[in-house]
């Protein structure tokens, strides 16, 4: 008995291909009534098939020979069809060409017989290609045409719906993908691939067209799918992945594969949005293989391949640190005999060359020359991938000899880059990468040995670099970056003015480049700045704004506070570029220009942070849409930018982008604004007649030190600012005194109340001859200004930690009277920024019904600090001069927690506090006041949008001083407090004595609310803060030592 098959789900052509026969009787098949048996045969296109079978009598029958006359006429078509997939059969196992020839013309005439509009021209279309696809296959037919273009016609009459539709999807794809192993014509992959995104769905996993070969099918497009950028295939790979859900066994492939899509656009295009995809989808890629998962390594680099790329774009150490700990992973994984251990040496030695660059560890370059020298023996003459390891042997060469100079790496880079070069075809995607690395190296070598045929070539290099690479293709940056290299080199050694031309062009082109990340072209900026300082060039100016452009877009794009600062500290060098930018002004003589570049570069946290804060009143007038939308944006970008990253990667991923997507919407709103009559400078970095208002009620003194000079400008309350040259101190003098000043302090500190501060009385000498006295003579004699008028001090850099406002000559007049210091004549404040204090009285029009709180927290528990004994009496001591008209309370012991003060901070507008303060010198946002329970950090405060606060004494240790990174951040928690709402605050600069603290306090309250009596009309006013304290200072001179007098200062209005 023969036992058939047939493809066809639905009509049946002819009796269907015999794929076993039974050698049983009839008796003995009906004795297994009832008793289902297994059988299995030789396989069958590739697939051996079982069923399981079950007799039955269904209908008695005396006569046999009447039950034969009742079987199935066999027809022509029938005859044909039988007969032809006999002889396939037997040319499948004898490979004979005739028996496929006759297989070929009983198909023909089956479809001769079944014309277009027969029931059965489909079948017979289908068994016709699948007869010409067997030949092609086994080389005996060249004709692939015919089959793919019977297999069409087959499929577009079993439309979607139709029984056989996922049977011909399936046979045009097997079709396309034998065409596509002997073509390699993408065209064919593609098709196949959209035919896979279309079968996939009909046939889930474990059904049968699935498992004679519809996986393997699918398995081999996912796998031969090139991977090319273009927005179609991106798509097309989209769609793939839309097809596999989660627990198919492709997706993995099909994730990875659209990553890697994803990361050829971005290397091309530079967008972020597609590398952050791309980690994405290899992360899910890495979840869905586990521990002993036979992909798991391929994975795993893959990933850290896009968190590279992301870091070279963006500059977070974290997906760094990421990466490096997933190749190494990898590379466990793919011990020495693994066929792609050779992948994970290369990856692995290009992280660790990033991480040398960034934190100079010689560990880290050495290791990397070691793992490249060992992929390089697995990648011997002929090996395709020999040209890629050479090129990143010469860079881990040139890279180690940059920083230790041995001539050997030097010659041996040169030498690998050329041969990488020679083995690379013009049309290879990365040779632009060969020829100015190697224009890199023979620049170096110029510079040892001024043989000009190196230069030249470098140049020639360099030059071909660019012409390979199109307009905006990321790595133009680097050409430009190379070429300029080259042409400094040169300048250096011959001095042709040309030549410095051209290098700074290429600065600038380099800086500019749109589609390379913020940290490269920030670097290249500063580099530019530096450079025209050193050979005198007119485009200084222009580099310190340039980078001052690139400094804001790269921090912005941040997501929470901590990460900002970690940007803007992530630069060597960058933290002296706004008062070099304001010193370059000065000396070309351009002092409105200084003004503007000093404040645009200081306090950019601030800056940022403020932008979600800006008061909207005249924009409402003008589009109340467009008011309402931007701050709708404000308040969702304030609530998603937190105030640091998740620990989890993918979670820092997912918040990071709907940051970056909210800023994108944030900054469009922003675009829209500008293109308003009168709101064309809307949030743009403010001009010096915008920067004026902040002197309006006294002058602004900002004190610059440069490496290039020491000066200071005051920017009065009309006409043009005022410079005053600092000729007496250089920077390096500015940082001796200010660690003078704190070895000063720290001494004062263990002396008894009654012993002279005579170090500090000689340093604060030096403060008034050197620095103050200048300013004061020009702030008398050119400005006029009358004694006991309000200044505003603005220090930057070193100034920032030296007591300006208590400069004093210590000297004694002919008729023995005492000259007077600058708080005799002067009333003192301090700003972090101009635009700070033009803020804070922006706001000072939302005045509310005074109420004063006084917080305490003088027992903060173990581990905390010691108990400050005197903190419950001070703050008695301030209630009892508060004005009977404002609502008064106090928190304090066990109520003195961080959710209470916070509670008291936004509940009233006046408030004091006195507990422990702790600056944090590594990271300042961290800097907080000890309560009871949990601190009361920098980051909360800075949290809280307190617009109707209105003062703060700061009655704690430290809460003025920023940190020693970035100074001119100015982050601290005076800062913090004006920066949330309040208008005018007494911070500390040091160490404050609670003991002898509170003479000054009491003195301050008694000056502050004097002329306010009970019943009195006169309201509360927080502009007064500066003139009580200069007066308390004084009061208090005979109870309170020096350094304790000078702790405090005034921030803000």
């Amino acid at each position: 008995m023969e036992i058939r098959a047939s493809y066809e789900a639905g009509r049946m052509l002819g009796n269907g291909e015999v794929i076993g026969k039974l050698q049983m009787s009839w008796d003995e098949l009906l004795d297994h009534v009832d008793k289902p048996f297994d059988l299995s045969f030789p396989p069958v296109r590739d697939v051996h098939p079982s069923l399981t079978l079950k007799a039955a009598v269904v209908h008695a029958c005396d006569d046999e020979d009447s039950a034969l006359s009742d079987s199935p006429i066999y027809s022509e078509i029938t005859r044909e069809t039988d007969a032809g997939h006999a002889r396939l059969a037997e040319y499948v196992t004898s490979e004979a060409v005739s028996h496929l020839n006759d297989a070929v013309q009983h198909f023909q005439l089956v479809l001769e017989q079944c014309p277009v509009g027969h029931p059965d021209h489909a079948a017979a279309l289908t068994n016709l290609a699948y007869a010409h696809l067997e030949g092609y296959i086994q080389n005996h037919l060249q004709d692939i045409d015919t089959a793919t273009s019977l297999f069409r016609e087959a499929l577009a009459l079993r439309p979607q719906g139709h029984p056989d539709h996922a049977s011909s999807l399936y046979n045009l794809i097997r079709a396309l993908n034998w065409r596509y192993s002997k073509e390699s014509t993408a065209v064919y992959i593609h098709e196949s691939a959209q035919l896979c995104c279309k079968l996939l769905p009909l046939c889930p996993e474990g059904t049968c067209l699935r498992s004679i070969g519809g996986d393997s099918a699918v398995s081999y497009v996912i796998s031969s799918l090139p991977i090319d950028a273009y927005d179609g295939g991106i798509h097309l790979r989209r769609n793939m992945v839309g097809v596999c859900p989660v627990g198919q066994q492709h997706r993995p492939k099909v994730l990875n594969n659209l990553a890697w899509a994803l990361s050829i656009r971005f290397t091309q295009c530079g967008n972020i949005d597609d590398i952050d995809e791309s980690i994405h989808l290899r992360r899910e890629a890495v979840s869905l293989c586990p521990e002993g998962h036979s992909d798991r390594s391929g994975y795993l680099n893959s990933l850290a391949l896009s968190l590279v790329s992301r870091f070279n774009h963006q500059g977070k150490p974290n997906d760094l640190d990421e990466a490096i700990y997933l190749y190494e992973e990898a590379l466990r994984l793919r011990s020495v005999g693994h066929e792609y251990r050779d992948h994970s040496l290369d990856s692995l030695g290009g992280a660790l060359i990033a991480r040398f660059n960034k934190y100079g560890d010689i560990d880290d370059i050495t290791r990397a020359i070691s793992l490249y020298r060992e992929a390089l023996t697995l990648h011997p003459p002929g090996h395709p991938g020999r040209d890629t390891t050479l090129n990143n042997l010469a860079l881990a060469l040139l890279t180690r000899h940059d920083k230790l100079d041995v001539s050997e790496d030097l010659n041996e880079a040169i030498d690998r880059y050329r041969e990488s070069l020679r083995l690379r075809r013009h049309d290879h995607p990365e040779r632009h990468i060969n020829l100015y690395s190697l224009g890199s190296a023979l620049c170096s070598r110029f510079m040892h040995t001024r043989e000009n045929e190196d230069i030249e070539e470098a140049i020639d290099l360099c030059r071909e670099s660019l012409e390979a690479l199109p307009s905006l293709h990321p790595d133009r940056h680097y050409s430009y970056f190379r070429l300029r290299e080259a042409y400094m080199s040169r300048y250096r050694i011959q001095h042709d003015p040309a030549d410095l031309s051209l290098a700074v062009e290429n600065f600038r082109l380099a800086s500019q480049h749109p589609t390379q990340g913020f940290p490269e072209r920030i670097l290249e900026a500063i580099d530019w700045a530096r450079q025209t300082e050193v050979y005198q060039h007119e485009s200084a100016l222009e580099a310190y704004q340039m980078c001052f452009e690139l400094f804001n877009s790269h921090v912005m794009t941040r997501s929470s506070i901590t990460s900002r600062r970690e940007a803007a500290t992530a630069f060597y060098g960058a933290q002296s570029l706004p008062v070099d930018a304001a010193s370059c002004a000065i000396r070309s003589g351009n002092l409105r220009q200084a003004v503007e570049l000093v404040e645009q570069g200081r306090g950019q946290q601030w800056s940022l942070a403020s932008r979600l804060r800006t008061p909207l009143e005249d924009l409402e007038s003008a589009s109340p849409q467009l008011a309402q939308r931007l701050s709708e944006l404000s308040k969702r970008l304030s609530h998603a930018q937190g105030s640091a990253g998740s620990a989890d990667p993918a979670a820092a991923d997912r918040a990071a982008t709907e940051y970056r997507k909210l800023t994108e919407q944030w900054e469009a709103a922003v675009a829209e604004i500008r293109n308003l009559r009168a709101f064309s400078r809307f949030l743009l970095p403010p001009l010096y007649a915008d920067l004026q208002a902040a002197a309006r009620h006294g002058p602004v003194i900002i004190l610059i030190a440069s490496q290039y000079s020491c000066s200071a400008i005051i920017v009065p309350t009309s006409g043009d600012p005022h410079h005053v040259p600092l000729p007496s101190v250089s920077l390096t003098e500015l940082n001796n005194l200010k660690d003078h000043f704190a070895r000063a302090i720290r001494h004062a500190s263990i002396m008894g109340p009654k012993v002279p501060r005579n170090d500090l009385i000689v340093l604060l000498r030096t403060v008034w001859d050197a620095i103050m006295l200048p300013i004061v003579n020009v702030l008398e004699n050119v400005l006029e200004l009358k004694h006991r008028s309000r200044i505003w001090l603005c220090p930057t850099a070193a100034f920032t930690s030296i007591p300006l406002h208590a400069a004093h000559p210590f000297q004694t007049k002919a008729d023995g009277s005492k000259e007077p210091c600058l708080e005799d004549l002067y009333i003192c404040s301090y700003t972090p920024t101009l635009s700070a204090l033009i803020r804070s009285r922006q706001m000072m029009k939302r005045r509310v019904t005074p109420s004063f709180v006084t917080i305490g927290q003088g027992q903060p528990g173990a581990g905390k600090g010691k108990a400050l004994l005197a903190v419950d009496s001070e703050l008695e001591l301030v209630q009892k001069f508060v004005p009977a008209t404002a609502t008064r309370t106090t928190v304090s012991g066990d109520e003195a927690t961080r959710a209470g003060a916070l509670q008291a901070l936004e509940e009233n507008p006046w408030v004091h506090l006195a507990c422990h303060g702790k600056q944090d010198p590594t990271q300042p946002y961290n800097s907080h006041f000890v309560m009871k329970d949990e601190h009361l950090t920098l980051l909360d405060i800075m949290d809280r949008d307190i617009p109707h606060a209105e003062f703060a004494f700061l009655s704690a240790c430290h809460t003025a001083v920023g940190d020693e990174e970035t100074p001119d951040e100015v982050i601290h928690l005076a800062a913090g407090l004006q920066f949330s709402g309040f208008k005018s605050v007494i911070g500390t600069l040091w160490e404050v004595n609670d003991a002898v603290a509170k003479h000054v306090v009491e003195a301050f309250y008694k000056y502050m609310f004097m002329d306010l009596k009970d019943g009195a009309g006169i309201v509360m006013d927080c502009t007064r803060a500066a003139w009580a304290l200069n007066r308390a200072t004084h009061a208090v001179k005979t109870k309170v030592p020096l350094e304790q007098r000078m702790v405090f200062i005034h921030i803000g209005v």
